[in-house]
């Protein structure tokens, strides 16, 4: 497949012009104009990059890719040793940072809620990132945290509030990533309890205070999945090679 073809159809499947963004999203470094061999990953790490060129791939295709907003600028140390390795071997890296967010069909919150049996309701914050819906029966914080654990693969932190463990939750939103801002906006829609990636210190006194517990639930863990389902899809539309490569992070 045309590395053209292949960035404008995901260009307008994951409508990326629309969002308002901290970096540039589509194609951000150019390599091979024929596209067979994707691997997949959360971030453009060195680690990602030097596990594309062992497995051959011309194409690597990320949540987390480089040139954010407000970063230093100069092309210098593992900055350089990161482009260095791309160019060398003429690989492609196609990143979508917050369109790969908010997608309702192979977006992270979509496939958040998919993998642990949520439905979704509605979004809300800007550019509606944030997702909130119901879970799938009555459940209290300690089976939420044992059900978020068994699915992303890890313990998360649960902040608790004021209430009883034993109380049953119907109603939860969430975000992926680093979404602490959206904590107070979460609240305002009526659920019971908040999950993001990561939390802030202000928001542990939130929690306690608002009685919403706050689960912080990994950055890493809560963005492996949008970047899988994209490329099963990319796999079963165009019949492209796509292997997802997970380089631990504990974040």
């Amino acid at each position: 497949m045309k590395r053209e073809a292949l960035t404008r159809y995901l260009d307008d499947q994951l409508d990326s012009t629309r969002f308002r963004d901290y970096c540039p999203n589509g194609l951000q470094v150019e390599g091979r104009a024929e596209v067979q061999h994707i691997v997949s990953g959360v971030t453009a790490s060195l680690a990602l990059v030097d596990a594309a060129i062992a497995r051959g791939a011309d194409t690597l295709l990320v949540h987390h890719g480089w040139f954010w907003r407000g970063e230093e600028g100069r092309v210098t140390g593992f900055r350089k040793a990161r482009l260095q390795a791309l160019l060398k071997h003429d690989i492609n890296l196609i990143a979508y940072h917050l369109p790969l967010d908010g997608h309702v069909e192979f977006g992270n919150n979509a496939q958040l809620a998919r993998r642990l049996g949520w439905s979704v309701e509605g979004r809300f914050g800007e550019q509606d990132i944030g997702w909130f819906g119901r879970l799938p029966q009555p459940t209290t914080l300690a089976e939420l945290a044992t059900s978020v654990a068994a699915g992303l693969g890890r313990a998360p932190q649960v902040i608790a509030s004021g209430a009883s463990p034993e109380q049953p939750m119907h109603r939860i939103a969430w975000c992926s990533g680093g979404a602490q801002s959206l904590f107070e906006l979460a609240i305002a829609q009526g659920v019971e309890v908040y999950l993001s990636g990561e939390i802030s210190e202000q928001n542990v006194h939130l929690a306690r205070e608002s009685g919403v517990p706050y689960i912080a639930a990994g950055h890493h863990a809560t963005e492996r999945f949008g970047v899988q389902a994209l490329a099963a899809h990319l796999t079963e539309r165009f019949g492209l090679t796509c292997e997802f490569v997970d380089i631990d992070n504990p974040v």
